[in-house]
């Protein structure tokens, strides 16, 4: 039994915590497939470059490294992501112990492990999201010292220490900017922060920040250069994800707002909301509530507010660097409350709920992911109350079978036979399971970051398998018109634990070729084949 968390116990309670969870992340990471997202990423990890299509480089560039030592493997390509998040784990503790105090660190930890979106997608899958939140937070760490926000109030620091954070600052950050452009949202917190409170304002003329800004900006070069050889598409595509659909669509936002609360888990959910409240209320008393109501209100309610207009669909953790900075006052409210006789008996419960809920949940699902036992009743039945047919879990098994077939038709040692597909998604997962070995082309108006690691002038002439799910519609439309002949074969079957799950149409198409007679400028394939830019001008 754990002994009650003190301020002297508290670090030790909270490496232990981050060594088990480390551990069994690493355990997740090796024995479930990639999601859509992980796969659709790793051939930028293949292939290194200064920057991609929709993300910053720094995941891809870790992962590369990490699949080069440790193979080709789902825990090779993930281990940086596990690794950081144990990283992220201590500097919200750390973070947190000086804002307010260690056992409130320790209690932050805890039920940033418990939320959904934080213990599996964030601690464990190959995204940009792992690397962002160590940074933020090394940054934040940074920064609340320089500021001098503290619990004890501020320290005297010398002016090569202040200097010397300013510049940690600078680095930290611009590491953050390399992983996803959320970083803007903590430069402009800060600056937020420095302006509201009148004892911050001096550094509004101090060098420091100034210097942290343009080592920030030096650290981005990669994205700036690869951007403007590119005709600055990341950023269009990024920025266009918060343009209008046409209308106020109140169902969006609602919609953004039930999934922030699923994603992160109502229990947790509501009291981290009110958080954000009491942080609000008490800004002008306690520099750290203000600085963390700062950090947290912009990226809430930028990605929240714009799915007003914009329809952001299922991406609900784009919020999360926000909620992360509410762990930090969540944790002194739980330490508050254990500590009071009315409120401890209820706090308990609610922490032992949450505990079995987390580990439950998550075992059931991981266990259901990579055997396919809860058939009756699970994600498949739920699904299908909704008229799908498809085990939404499948999305995280990978299609060995698909390499199975291309090396029993001898396909894949063929090498004038491409592979390809009809959706970025579906690109992903086929790319994940040939593991790079067949240069693969996206047949669609929207192939997004494979447009630029493959080349499709160089495939002219061959043979292609393309790959369909559930639209044929898509073959026949955005397939046929590039080949001389294209003949559907015998479905792949993707088996889990024995069991038919899902099937996979398989299109033979010869000659692969610049279409006849017809111009298709919506598709970036056309666009390479003669002999432009897929994006831009």
């Amino acid at each position: 039994m754990m002994k009650k968390v003190t301020e002297s116990n508290a670090a030790r309670y909270t490496v232990v915590l981050i060594v088990i969870t480390f551990i069994i992340r690493l355990l997740v990471a090796a024995y479930t497939g990639l999601g859509i997202g992980e796969a659709y990423y790793f051939r930028g990890a293949l292939h290194l470059d200064l920057s991609y299509f929709d993300q910053p480089p720094l995941f891809f560039w870790l992962s590369g490294i990490s699949i080069r030592v440790l193979g080709l493997t789902n825990l090779g390509l993930r281990f940086p992501d596990v690794l950081l998040f144990a990283g992220t784990s201590w500097m919200l503790f750390l973070v947190t112990k000086r804002l307010f105090n260690a056992s409130a660190g320790f209690w932050a930890v805890v039920v940033m492990n418990l939320s959904a979106v934080f213990t599996i997608p964030i601690a464990c899958w190959f995204q940009p999201d792992a690397p962002l939140m160590f940074f933020w937070l090394l940054s934040t760490y940074f920064i609340v010292e320089v500021l001098g926000i503290t619990s004890q109030g501020q320290e005297k620091l010398s002016t090569v220490r202040v200097y010397m954070l300013w510049i940690l600052v600078g680095i930290s950050m611009g590491l953050a900017i390399l992983s996803k452009y959320h970083t803007f949202f903590l430069f402009l917190s800060a600056l937020i922060f420095i302006i509201s409170n009148k004892n911050q304002r001096h550094w509004l003329l101090h060098p420091g920040p100034y210097i942290a800004l343009l080592i920030t900006i030096a650290f981005a070069w990669p994205i700036l250069l690869w951007n403007y050889h590119n005709h600055w598409v990341s950023f269009v595509f990024q920025g266009s994800r918060a343009g209008s659909s046409g209308g106020i669509h109140p169902d969006w936002f609602l919609r953004s707002i039930g999934g922030q609360c699923l994603w992160l888990l109502p229990w947790i959910w509501f009291p981290l909301i009110i958080q954000l409240i009491l942080s609000f209320r008490l800004r002008k008393q306690f520099q750290s509530y203000s600085f963390l109501f700062w950090t947290a209100i912009l990226p809430l309610a930028f990605f929240t507010t714009v799915t007003l207009w914009s329809d952001l669909q299922y991406h609900f953790h784009w919020q999360a660097p926000g909620y992360l900075m509410l762990f930090m006052p969540l944790g002194y409210s739980i330490y508050q409350h254990l500590n009071d006789p009315a409120h401890v008996r209820g706090t308990r419960r609610w922490l032992r709920f949450s505990v079995c809920f987390t580990v439950i949940t998550i075992g059931v699902l991981t266990f259901h992911e990579t055997t396919g036992f809860w058939q009756a009743y699970g994600p498949k039945w739920v699904v299908a109350q909704f008229g799908d047919t498809v085990d939404p879990t499948m999305q995280g098994v990978d299609y060995d079978d698909i390499t199975t077939r291309f090396e029993k038709e001898g396909w894949m040692n063929n090498p004038k036979i491409f592979a390809g597909t009809t959706r970025w998604w579906l690109n992903g997962k086929v790319d994940w399971a040939l593991k790079g070995k067949k240069d693969i082309v996206c047949f669609n108006d929207d192939p997004r970051n494979i447009a630029f690691l493959i080349d499709p002038n160089k495939l002219v002439g061959q043979d292609a398998v393309v790959i369909d799910q559930y639209s044929p519609e898509s073959v026949k439309a955005d397939v046929t018109p590039y080949f001389d002949t294209v003949k559907q074969l015998p479905d792949i079957a993707i088996i889990r634990n024995g069991r038919d799950e899902l099937h996979l149409h398989v299109y033979y198409c010869k000659n692969f070729h610049k279409p006849k007679g017809m111009s298709r400028e919506d598709m970036p394939l056309y666009r390479q084949l003669t002999g432009r830019p897929p994006f831009g001008k």
